[in-house]
């Protein structure tokens, strides 16, 4: 997430074209990326689960299968960016967004691939105890990406001014360079060795894949992944409607997108452990200890997005004022910022009650609830309210209610689940 906010920022200062075209293009990434995202949660679910149960081989056949899932979704996720980026102009965008998107659209589609693998190393890591290195790598290498887009976005050292396309391979060659780092790491890293694959009895990388792990993993990924769709598509079209409002609405709305969805990686982080958690006591058979950890992060996501809301409401902004110069995108980033300050506390909430589920291996019914809250409710309310009514705030407004109801349901349904 600081990655892409650090694109923002340092593309917001090219001008309002170039970030309305980013915009554009990580709204369909994020879709691809999210589809790939739940697919491969399996990974920390399962491998938590036989980890807390003292199954190291299985954990391994976890990490390995969920490799040869991630590189394979990471190259039809590139294959299809690549392909959609000859036929951008289909989607409704103003001329001169399509004008420039192309070649930044393709290349983070091909960054695709490394992403979904350091994604799998990611969760396995987290899974069995070990969630510092990853953070530290990612730190570094969104170090390493602010660097290349100083030399690359503005032609420093010699290099020539690549503007928006300049972004693009500086966010490739980071994220390439995360997941040398991160392999590194874990294959001389002692405390997993147990459980890596080829060690004491483990399973070889190349040996043949079993179809009871892989329907195992697919069981859980693929709904969970058809929940993030909805959730990210919601997002995604929210984004395609502010562009059919206007370039600066398109414009605000990444700068408002990126600050809200900064404050969401402390919920979003507290819903990975909380799956990691609650796979852990399932498999450990410490049935008691579910709800203590659901509710416990959910308290603490309520705390958190508190806070954000009132940063957001008091400081809106001077938050936005750091992404461009263009006063009528500031503006309306600003206004954006109250709709997000309202809607934190659901985001969180949604957040953590699905991560819960999630641990319990209960992903079918909170992914027909996400289809119902975002595309039931929140487009057709954005759409209605947004794009036919009073413009961008409507759009928003409909984001809110979507978050809201997915909210209650979620957690309810958690609720429900552990009550025996």
């Amino acid at each position: 997430m600081l990655m892409g906010i650090t694109d923002s920022v340092m593309i917001g200062h090219i001008g309002k074209v170039p970030l309305a075209a980013s915009a554009f293009a990580m709204s369909l990434f994020t879709i691809a990326f999210l589809v790939g995202i739940g697919v491969l949660m399996s990974v920390s679910v399962l491998a938590a689960r036989a980890h807390g149960a003292g199954q190291p081989r299985d954990c391994s056949e976890y990490l390995r299968h969920g490799m040869i899932l991630g590189v394979s979704l990471g190259t039809c996720g590139a294959i299809l960016m690549l392909i959609a980026g000859t036929h951008l102009e289909l989607f409704g965008q103003p001329d001169e967004v399509i004008a420039v998107v192309v070649p930044y659209f393709q290349i983070i589609g091909i960054s695709m691939i490394p992403t979904l693998f350091f994604q799998v190393l990611r969760q396995f890591s987290e899974a069995v105890g070990h969630p510092w290195g990853p953070m530290g790598i990612l730190l570094a290498s969104v170090l390493l990406n602010v660097l290349l887009n100083w030399v690359l976005i503005y032609g420093h050292w010699g290099a020539p001014a690549l503007g928006l396309e300049g972004a693009g391979w500086a966010t490739l060659i980071a994220r390439i360079a995360a997941v040398v780092g991160l392999w590194a790491w874990l294959r001389h890293r002692s405390e997993v060795r147990a459980e890596w694959p080829g060690f004491s009895g483990n399973t070889r990388w190349l040996a043949p894949l079993s179809r009871l792990h892989l329907r195992e993993m697919l069981s859980i990924g693929v709904p969970a992944a058809a929940q993030l769709l909805f959730e990210a598509g919601a997002f995604a079209l929210s984004a395609l409607m502010m562009g059919w409002i206007g370039t600066t609405a398109l414009a605000a709305h990444q700068i408002a997108l990126s600050c809200a969805a900064c404050a969401f990686m402390v919920p979003l982080g507290l819903s990975i452990a909380t799956s990691v958690r609650i796979g852990r006591a399932v498999g450990e058979g410490r049935h008691e200890s579910l709800r203590v950890i659901g509710f416990g992060s959910l308290g603490a996501s309520v705390v958190f997005s508190l806070l954000f809301t009132l940063i957001f409401a008091l400081a809106g902004p001077l938050i936005v004022s750091g992404f461009t110069h263009e006063t009528e995108v500031l503006e309306l980033a600003a206004r954006l910022l109250i709709v997000a300050a309202i809607f934190q506390i659901f985001d969180g909430g949604q957040a953590i009650a699905a991560g819960a589920l999630r641990g319990l291996a209960d992903v079918k019914v909170p992914m027909m609830i996400t289809f119902i809250a975002y595309w039931i409710f929140a487009l057709p309310i954005g759409y209605f309210f947004g794009v036919r009514g009073i413009g961008p705030m409507g759009v928003w407004t409909g984001l809110a209610c979507g978050l809201a109801f997915a909210s209650i349901l979620l957690t309810r349904r958690f609720y429900s689940k552990t009550s025996h």
